[in-house]
């Protein structure tokens, strides 16, 4: 039988141990940011240990930096958290991306910015959305403390290999419709839990249509429909991103050589196979307390079928057959590991060129990293955004999860490009409504969600 991407990547890192038991896995590189790592160093330090591989390992700050004045932290337990992640970088020779520094940004965008995201390797990080890196052909996923430290010490990590999934995705989507749509569609229809004790595989012609910054909004999700990792194959795309970039491979073509091997044989067999066609496929709205809970634009949200369903209608104040054109949105969050990249803040800048966002409407835009937010700055993104009525903030994780200042008050209505919409996630009785840049920055202007594919044309 032959092997799928998911195999071939695997069984390159496996130290010992057989399939069917705990693996030891060789690990490429281990990213860390200030919030899962503090734990992990002073374990080091208690058992007289050091990092084996530091040149393998490599930081940022993201969760807690604030967006307004990134160097004015009053949060006590940030800024402690911020200063520890600093020192330990310096104290066994860690190279950190520093609050406010060139590199500095989302852990999940750095990576791939600085080009040390490539085809084959394993990548870990404290960091569920870690999955984001699979857009390349890597196996990437997120660990818990006790995990960082092991990397930390050993450059190695236990794991029992998980089942085959292939996610198969077709067509050619609207104007209007994005990789954001396509992976709350998947979860929509198929639950948060599709993935659980999977790696998923995206494979199709949708797939290969894809940009890298829309592939890695993708694998991103992955991880809220289940999946502890989520991966697609290597191509021409994946190879050109890369190259270039500071940690590139410093011979491409034998990288390349070798990456071009990275794919799914003909004769590969999954678990499971999901299907899903995007032809017809309409922009996405969450209305509930979990990416399951989404529809299409003009679908009315469901009935309740459990208790889960009566509390998260509850909760956002909303009832079964209403539409997202019903939500009343006062706040507008455009960013996050899922959607701060420069396309899609160039998404939302198409919607909101000449006009303004509604009086009694709060915009945020949020980029990624700073090298997007200076790339953003070069073609005036910045000022379609603040001339709109959005402010114009420093780089990090922002509003995604309400670690820092940035909060959603309570009880009012979000349209946020972020990827989780649980319960206080943005803030004490938040109400999130995960949807696409387009979306997002559509509903600042109207004050309540409108299908973009009314006013978008041409192609994505």
């Amino acid at each position: 039988m032959g092997k799928t991407l998911f195999d071939k990547v695997w069984e390159r890192h496996v130290v010992s141990g057989e399939e069917g038991e705990a693996q030891l896995l060789y690990i490429d590189l281990q990213m860390i940011h200030e919030v899962t790592s503090p734990q992990a160093f002073e374990g080091l330090r208690e058992a007289g240990r050091t990092v084996r591989r530091p040149d393998k390992t490599f930081g940022t700050m993201d969760h807690n930096v604030p967006t307004k004045d990134i160097f004015n932290i009053t949060d006590l337990v940030s800024k402690k958290q911020i200063d520890t992640l600093r020192r330990n970088c310096e104290e066994f020779g860690i190279t950190l991306c520093d609050n406010g520094s060139e590199r500095q940004g989302i852990v999940h965008m750095v990576g791939p910015e600085v080009g040390l995201t490539q085809p084959g390797k394993t990548i870990v990080c404290g960091d569920s959305h870690t999955a984001t890196h699979g857009a390349f052909g890597a196996i990437a996923f997120g660990i818990g403390t006790s995990e960082v430290e092991h990397v930390l010490a050993t450059q190695t990590i236990w794991q029992k290999k998980p089942k085959r999934l292939g996610v198969h995705v077709t067509g050619k989507l609207q104007p209007g419709v994005y990789a954001k749509d396509i992976i709350l569609a998947l979860i929509a229809t198929y639950g948060v839990d599709f993935g659980v004790g999977y790696a998923a595989e995206f494979y199709g012609d949708t797939i290969e249509g894809l940009t890298m910054e829309q592939r890695m909004t993708i694998c991103n999700m992955s991880i809220e429909g289940g999946a502890k990792m989520g991966m697609m194959a290597p191509d021409e795309k994946t190879f050109e991103y890369v190259r270039g970039r500071e940690y590139a491979p410093k011979d491409m073509d034998a990288a390349i050589a070798d990456w071009q091997t990275l794919y799914a044989d003909e004769d590969a067999e999954y678990d499971r196979v999901l299907e899903l066609d995007v032809s017809t496929l309409a922009p996405y709205v969450t209305w509930g307390t979990n990416p399951e809970m989404g529809v299409a634009f003009n679908e009315p949200f469901p009935e309740i079928k459990d208790h889960n369903d009566r509390l998260a209608y509850e909760y956002m104040d909303l009832q079964p057959g209403q539409k997202p054109a019903d939500i009343k949105i006062e706040y507008v969050f455009i960013g996050s590991c899922t959607n701060g990249r420069l396309s899609d803040l160039q998404e939302a800048a198409k919607i909101l060129k000449g006009k303004k966002i509604k009086d009694g409407v709060t915009g945020i835009v949020v980029p990624g990293s700073r090298p997007v937010r200076h790339a953003a700055e070069k073609i005036g993104l910045d000022k379609i955004f603040i001339e709109a009525g959005f402010e114009w903030r420093e780089p990090g994780c922002s509003m995604c999860l309400g670690m820092n200042p940035d909060k959603v008050p309570e009880f009012i209505h979000c349209a946020s490009t972020s990827n989780r919409n649980f319960v206080g996630r943005q803030g004490k009785n938040s109400r999130t409504h995960l949807c696409s840049p387009a979306m997002a920055a559509a509903a600042a202007i109207h004050g309540h969600f409108i299908d973009v594919r009314d006013i978008i044309g041409g192609e994505n």
